[in-house]
């Protein structure tokens, strides 16, 4: 089979992530991994399928196109390269990075530059940013894989130094403490 990626971007309404899911279902794709959201009032939803080989991309993504029109959604579609998908990584940890405070220009940026210096991948990045200067109230959590071979030590520095040159308070915690500290 090959692979899609599929990017649905439009105001949140209820019925998009079933429309998507039923045209896949109706041309026999099977859907790999689904990474939705709801930004303010906006859907963000990004689907990795597999497709019948005499499957045209442009077909599909005609169909989605049609089927979605009535929500205002729009649609993008690209087929996904054997390369990209069977991309190996170097080994590495995961962790979450989390900061608050005082809304600003510049906060996201600077801290993944830090990060992409020392070749940290951003996994899943949700900020939140509602203003003002309670740091409660603009707040960051990134999740990253951190290759076993930086210099864990400096890349910590490093990111600790940036937070504070942004007035940022920081935590970086291996993601299986993480879980464990936030489990309800």
């Amino acid at each position: 089979m090959k692979k899609v990626v599929i990017s649905v971007l439009g105001t949140d309404r209820p019925g998009i992530v079933a429309a998507v899911t039923k045209v896949l279902y109706e041309n026999q794709c099977n859907i790999e991994e689904v990474s939705q959201t709801i930004l303010q009032t906006e859907f963000a939803g990004i689907f990795i399928a597999s497709t019948p080989h005499d499957l045209q991309a442009s077909d599909l993504e005609k169909r989605l196109r049609d089927d979605l029109r009535s929500f205002g959604a729009g649609v993008l579609l690209r087929p996904l390269g054997a390369k990209e998908h069977a991309a190996t990584t170097a080994p590495s940890e995961p962790f979450v990075v989390t900061t608050n405070g005082s809304d600003r220009l510049g906060l996201v940026a600077g801290v993944a530059e830090v990060m992409a210096r020392f070749g940290v991948n951003i996994t899943s990045l949700k900020a939140v940013f509602r203003g003002g200067d309670d740091p409660r109230r603009n707040t960051m959590i990134y999740e990253v894989d951190v290759p076993l071979e930086i210099d864990q030590h400096a890349f910590r520095k490093s990111l600790r130094k940036k937070a504070d040159d942004l007035g940022l308070d920081l935590s970086i915690q291996h993601r299986n403490i993480f879980e464990a500290i936030h489990r309800v």
